[in-house]
């Protein structure tokens, strides 16, 4: 009698007698593959070859445009006589067909629960997020009173934040405070000299001890502390990465600003942007308030898609021009540059 081939079985087994056998899924797949393509061969061995082909790349992944919010300071910009209620920043936010709001604390009437949660109301009824807030606070001091008057200063806004439903507030270093005005130190591109008989290591140190006692609060609110490249120890991203990589929580990560680089521009926002949980995209249109950075938005957009960044993009409008008209400009250019898959 004459004998064919009708079938090839492949048996896996065990390196150790007695043991389980365990595969993962690299070694699943091979197996499978291996399996299919022997009894392939053995009813039709002209079908090696397809067995044989490589297989097809893997498409990328599905490019999804970051939403674009506007920062209420975007209406404000510290001018005598032009700040405008929060109330009337989420209204024409939503008029002007922004995806969320980033509240400026200081613009903030009040901090009663009747009035955060009117604010709540109104995003919500409006179609907006309330993405975001950014604070004020400075660690670098040498006076623990001062540290710890800023640290339970950042614990109400962490709470407040909650309150909110608020996923995110902007925190800073501080600085020395050596220079006399902040027009000064815009002039000095945000550098100045370190108080008499103290070190950078020291401030450094300030800050993550400070930082370090805010976290507790932070992950049980679930509100994350995005560190921002903005001025005093904060002002390079070394500064920024030197912190967050010392304490190493992912309730601690960046808020990077995008017109607080003056030098290596690029170069910085790389080193933060795999740890960006939120950006703020600044606008000059009209000229900028104390000077004025050509930013390569679609450069930008590239950069974070590259770290995956699915976050929001918080427009900074900090030009002379009305922004009735300025912030619509500023929407649709952010809207051009991170709406579509940068090449």
């Amino acid at each position: 009698m004459d004998c064919k081939i009708v079938g090839v079985f492949l048996v896996m087994c065990p390196a150790n007698k007695g043991e389980p056998m365990s595969l993962n899924r690299r070694d699943l797949l091979k197996t499978s593959a291996a399996t299919v393509a022997g009894s392939m061969i053995a009813s039709d061995p002209a079908k090696i070859v397809s067995a044989m082909a490589p297989a097809q790349e893997v498409e990328p992944a599905k490019f999804i445009p970051n939403r674009i919010g506007i920062s209420t300071y975007s209406f404000w910009r510290f001018r005598d006589d032009s700040k405008l209620t929060m109330s009337k920043c989420i209204d024409l936010a939503s008029e002007m067909g922004f995806d969320g709001v980033e509240l400026l604390r200081i613009q903030m009437d009040d901090d009663s629960d009747s009035y955060l949660q009117k604010i709540k109301r109104q995003a919500f009824v409006n179609g907006l997020d309330l993405m975001g807030m950014s604070t004020h606070q400075g660690f670098v001091s040498p006076d623990a009173a001062v540290r710890k008057s800023n640290v339970e200063k950042t614990i109400d806004f962490i709470e407040m934040a909650y309150k909110l439903g608020i996923p995110t507030i902007r925190v800073n270093t501080g600085r020395w405070g050596t220079t006399p005005s902040f027009d000064q130190l815009m002039a000095d591109k945000g550098i100045e000299k370190r108080l008499d008989g103290y070190t950078d290591d020291q401030g450094f140190q300030w800050v993550i001890d400070s930082l370090s006692e805010c976290l507790p609060v932070a992950e049980r609110c679930g509100v994350i502390l995005g560190l921002e490249n903005h001025w005093g120890l904060g002002r390079t991203a070394e500064g920024v990465m030197r912190i967050i990589q010392a304490i190493d929580s992912p309730w601690l990560q960046a808020t990077l600003d995008t017109g607080n680089f003056f030098e290596r521009r690029h170069e910085q926002f790389e080193m933060m942007a795999a740890n960006t949980v939120l950006v703020q995209a600044k606008t000059y249109f009209g000229g900028g308030t104390w000077y004025t950075i050509d930013i390569d938005y679609d450069q930008i957009a590239k950069t974070l898609q590259a770290a995956n960044y699915r976050g929001y993009v918080s427009l900074e409008f900090e030009g002379q021009e009305d922004y009735q008209t300025a912030i619509p400009k500023s929407l649709d250019l952010l809207r051009s540059a991170f709406g579509k898959r940068q090449p």
